[in-house]
């Protein structure tokens, strides 16, 4: 009688990485004679339809200050970012409790995956414009690998463009690659990869958190 084996879908790199997050050899062991517990993570997300939801909770702190925070916290601020974080243009909230859709590229055609379609879609959902320090939240808020995991490379936040020192009309964006916060074109016409993701404002009645 032929018995199907549970690992046979995974390569052996596979079935290393499992015993390596398992605590190596030991913990293997562990975990067989029931001595280690292994729980799905909490996310502080959520995704419904292929839009990924969050909440985020304004403090008043000001664009330099955002510079401070997050480069005392391990985060790299751009040069771009920083000027647009020292724009006049840049004005924080206090206290709002902001409900965030992230709708991410995979959701539009190559065709359709430009900053004015994108607008289009985000507008027939009721979804809105948002302050700008929602993109400094999010960089607080998410890792690099609560990224991966959203399967997003940039999330950039759709708020009104802010000149940058150059006077290019920038957007705020959280990068996985070296826990950056950056800036990049606004322009309407601008074409994003597939694993871009997009923030708006979702309406404060959404039953998501």
């Amino acid at each position: 009688m032929s018995k199907d084996f549970a690992v046979a879908g995974l390569t052996p790199d596979q079935l290393n990485s499992v015993v390596e997050k398992l605590g190596g050899y030991e913990g293997a062991l562990k975990f067989l004679r029931g001595e280690l517990v292994v729980s799905a993570p909490v996310r502080d997300w959520r995704e419904q339809d292929g839009v990924i939801h969050f909440t985020v909770t304004s403090d008043g702190t000001t664009g330099e200050e955002w510079i401070a925070r997050l480069e005392g916290k391990g985060f790299c601020v751009s040069e771009y970012a920083k000027s647009v974080l020292r724009s006049s243009d840049f004005k924080p909230m206090n206290g709002l409790t902001t409900r965030i859709a992230v709708l991410p590229g995979a959701l539009f055609t190559d065709d359709d995956r430009v900053t004015r379609k994108i607008w289009v879609d985000a507008e027939r959902r009721g979804f809105t414009k948002p302050n700008p320090e929602v993109a400094c939240l999010i960089r607080e808020k998410f890792s690099d690998d609560d990224l991966a995991v959203m399967g997003l490379f940039w999330l950039v936040t759709m708020h009104e463009p802010i000149e940058d020192f150059v006077g290019d009309s920038d957007l705020l964006f959280a990068n996985r690659d070296g826990h950056l916060l950056g800036a990049y074109y606004g322009r309407l016409d601008g074409w994003w990869f597939r694993n871009v993701g997009f923030a708006f404002v979702a309406p404060q009645a959404s039953p998501y958190r």
